[in-house]
């Protein structure tokens, strides 16, 4: 019929048919945004009217002979436009899909258990009642897919596993609802039942939570948690509350959770008290909340599997705050615990400086420093590269201090050593490891070190506060190419002659140079290197922060390195 309109001699038959369009394209538009679509969401998913579990090209094939295709394809080609608002909507509408947030028990339904078979019709018993009931739900809420993570992966495929963990945090970020089944918290449970089931003890369920922007908590009987009957639970003030004390992760993350490394201490902490069925998963369910993608490896034992989720986290992005830990350390790498559980304790935090107490400390600094000096000192520690590992080993740009004496404390029940550093103030080391004790007097042929890893937040740069993670900055982690093209500012003291110095720099940089300084006399957090035979270093693991202060500053320029450390 539009081929004829098309080949009709007179102008108003071509204009009639401009007005229209192919069946070819309309069909061709709307697969595109089938495709789209499909690209976040799971390949296998239940169908909620039939009970039967579907792959992609099932799903695809149920929606081309459904009503909401047909009537879509004939109302895109009666427009010369394609229209392709409404055809996402609509596409997006019909593949609309459920997950499910629980914890797994025993007689789990598996692929094979479902698959050729209708779930409706399967025997309720154990985690096959459960299914059953979740599917009920969703194509109650008016849903006609539904996943679950027990029987909509083949287990037995390395590949498809490995696809599923890395896509997990998206599955569960393009749901149009996540269904959080609380399978020990009984009907008619006051508000604290959730804080106290089982399902926050869980390490993947933190992502389950996160990643999805609409979810709904259900009790044992499937019934609403607390009776809330509004159309998200992440809008319930109550149910929020008391997920923040229970997790301990702040509000705005609970409801708005963006993934990414910047802060990647407080996320470890998020879960350093979660447990999983298999060891590795530990790091595995942490890939989408940090946003990487990593090999998976059951086997590799939690070690190296949490040893290689770190160290992508600090090199792609610089973010340290996952070297600051107590407990053991990894065998993976020594700057990195050998459990979650080393994040447990709240990491130590500086003193907080009020601007007032910048000023001041700013103020006595200016007779007792020359300008040039702390200068030069900015200028150094800006083009510091970013931390990188290679082969397992950390190159860690930082201060160190070296060690002078170290004397076992008087308590003999207690593994505390003094120790004094050059440039810092004495202080105490607690420690598992037995320190070799000498003093200036009778020196150790072995080098100690305290090391204060290096922030470039401190340095306040604009640009740097500014940016979600060091990844987005340029050439940030490669060591072969110096830094000082982006970070240097025109006028840099060290590019200029000493009587013209202070002429030419930047108030601003001056400023943030004196900022820094007063910053790098409080106390900080540090850490304990030994040296070995080839001159890389290990940590010497501490079980309490180890708390130290610069003494003298003028000895800092002579102690900013970057070490190796395996």
């Amino acid at each position: 019929m539009l081929s004829k309109l098309e080949n009709a001699p007179d102008t108003q038959t071509q204009n009639l048919r401009r007005q229209y369009t192919t069946p070819s394209k309309a069909e061709g538009a709307i697969q595109e945004a089938i495709k789209t679509r499909l690209d976040d969401a799971p390949h296998r998913l239940i169908n909620t009217s039939t009970g039967r579990l579907c792959n992609r090209e099932v799903q695809i094939s149920t929606f081309r002979t459904s009503v909401e295709y047909k009537e879509l394809l004939s109302s895109t080609m009666k427009h010369a436009d394609l229209q392709m608002e409404r055809i996402q909507d609509v596409v997006a509408t019909y593949f609309s899909y459920v997950m499910l947030s629980h914890r797994w028990e025993e007689m789990e339904p598996l692929l094979h258990d479902i698959q050729g078979k209708v779930v409706y019709d399967l025997d309720p018993v154990g985690g096959i009642a459960k299914l059953k009931s979740f599917c009920e739900t969703a194509r109650n809420q008016g849903y006609r897919w539904a996943w679950v993570d027990t029987c909509c992966i083949d287990q037995t495929n390395n590949v498809e596993l490995q696809q599923s963990v890395n896509s997990m945090f998206i599955w569960y970020r393009h749901s149009a609802l996540t269904i959080i089944y609380l399978s020990d918290v009984p009907p008619l449970s006051q508000a604290g039942a959730l804080a106290s089931s089982a399902w926050n003890t869980r390490g993947w369920t933190v992502q389950e939570f996160l990643a999805p922007r609409l979810v709904l908590f259900y009790q044992n009987d499937w019934s609403l948690y607390l009776d809330d009957r509004s159309p998200n639970h992440k809008d319930s003030l109550t149910i929020m509350k008391e997920m923040g004390d229970a997790t301990g992760i702040d509000s705005h993350a609970l409801v708005a959770f963006r993934p990414g490394m910047r802060d990647a201490r407080e996320k470890l902490q998020w879960v350093s008290a979660r447990v999983t069925t298999w060891q590795e998963d530990t790091a595995y369910s942490l890939f989408g909340i940090f946003g990487v993608n990593l090999p998976v490896i059951y086997g590799e034992k939690k070690q190296k599997a949490l040893g290689r989720l770190l160290q992508e986290v600090v090199a792609q992005s610089g973010d340290i705050s996952a070297l600051d830990w107590v407990g053991r350390s990894s065998e993976f790498n020594s700057c990195l615990p050998a459990d979650i559980t080393s994040y447990k304790a709240p990491p130590y935090t500086m003193p907080s400086l009020s601007e007032d107490d910048i000023q001041t400390s700013i103020s006595s600094l200016r007779p007792v420093v020359a300008l040039d000096s702390i200068l030069k000192l900015y200028d150094l520690l800006d083009n510091l590269n970013a931390p990188r590992f290679a082969q397992c080993r950390l190159h860690l740009p930082c201060i160190a201090f070296r060690v002078t004496a170290v004397k076992r404390g008087g308590a003999q029940d207690q593994e505390i050593y003094e120790v004094k550093a050059d440039g810092l103030h004495d202080l105490l080391i607690t420690t598992k490891d037995t320190l070799l004790q000498f003093s200036s007097p009778r020196p150790t042929m072995q080098t100690f070190l305290l090391v204060r890893p290096w922030n470039r937040y401190l340095l306040e740069l604009p640009d740097f506060a500014e940016s979600s993670n060091l990844a987005e900055l340029p050439d940030i982690a490669d060591d072969t190419e110096s830094e000082e093209d982006y970070w240097s500012l025109p006028g840099s003291p060290l590019q200029e002659s000493p009587g013209e110095a202070q002429e030419s720099v930047d108030p601003a940089l001056i400023d943030r140079a004196l900022r820094l300084t007063a910053r790098l006399e409080q106390p900080f957090g540090a850490f304990l290197l030994a040296q070995q035979r080839g001159g890389e270093y290990k940590r010497i693991a501490s079980d309490r922060d180890i708390i130290a202060q610069v003494k003298d500053l003028s000895s800092i320029p002579d102690m900013v390195k970057t070490l190796e450390i395996l």
